[in-house]
């Protein structure tokens, strides 16, 4: 028995041995700069071709992003900004994905190319005004969010505020909350042009940050177009096109939406 029980522990011994070495083995993702993630060969032609219009590598060099961050990126939709965090913050960095549960096209997504994605750090429910929890209080150095807010607005002010205070809690002191969103004329009534044109104001945004107990740390124009009126609904732009086809042209002289990108720090 106790000669059997000897060999039990030897091959167990073995066996952890082998799963230790395999997991050693497990080469560290290569360090991706920003600009060679903003153009990897894993994105489409289509959504590369969108970085003149978004600056994906200027705006994240404007938040600050350095690949060592943990990341929470709030909504990411089909996940355009989460092709270039991704491989960027895999090999020293984390990212935490909020998503929303019923998000199936972003989830196929992340199964479908684990070279990628395979390293996100985790994926939590995220669905204001019901779920916004962000995880464990002073835990992520960033908080990001493109072209959201005016959604959690249209539900209600009390939502817009909850996603901002949830961002503040989980954030380190010193972290930054990130914010790129289409920009409505100043001073309007914020609720009604989330609703009507999916724009809120710049002096909204930012008197609601600094409500929630943020500091105003930069405004940058990176992602500004002067040719957007800022009174047509931003679907009507390209790329979206979504109106009537004889307005085509119009439109696509005028360009994307005029976004405002500002970055929020907690004290």
């Amino acid at each position: 028995m106790f000669h059997r029980t000897c060999k039990l522990l030897a091959l167990f011994s073995v066996a952890c041995l082998g799963v230790a070495t395999v997991h050693a083995a497990t080469p560290t993702p290569p360090n991706v700069s920003l600009q060679d993630a903003a153009n990897g060969a894993w994105r489409s032609d289509a959504n590369k071709a969108r970085n003149t219009y978004r600056h994906p590598v200027e705006t994240l060099e404007f938040f600050g992003l350095k690949p060592d961050m943990t990341v929470i990126e709030l909504s990411p939709g089909g996940g355009w900004y989460t092709e270039i965090l991704a491989p960027y913050l895999a090999p020293h960095g984390h990212l935490v994905e909020a998503a929303s549960p019923k998000a199936e096209k972003f989830n196929a997504k992340l199964k479908a190319d684990p070279a990628v994605y395979g390293r996100i750090t985790r994926i939590i429910p995220f669905a204001p005004p019901g779920q916004v929890n962000l995880g464990p209080a002073n835990s992520a150095d960033m908080v990001l969010t493109f072209r959201n807010t005016h959604d959690w607005l249209i539900d209600s002010p009390e939502t817009l505020e909850a996603v901002f205070k949830s961002a503040f809690d989980v954030l380190k002191p010193g972290g930054v909350l990130g914010i790129e969103e289409h920009r409505a004329k100043p001073f309007g009534d914020a609720h009604v042009t989330a609703g009507a044109l999916h724009r809120i104001s710049e002096d909204y945004m930012i008197s609601l940050g600094l409500k929630t107990g943020f500091r105003l740390a930069g405004v940058s124009q990176i992602n500004a177009n002067p040719n957007d009126p800022e009174d047509i609904n931003v679907h009507r732009l390209p790329p979206d096109l979504a109106g009537p086809e004889d307005e085509h042209a119009k439109m696509k002289a005028i360009g994307e939406s005029d976004r405002m990108t500002l970055k929020f720090v907690k004290p």
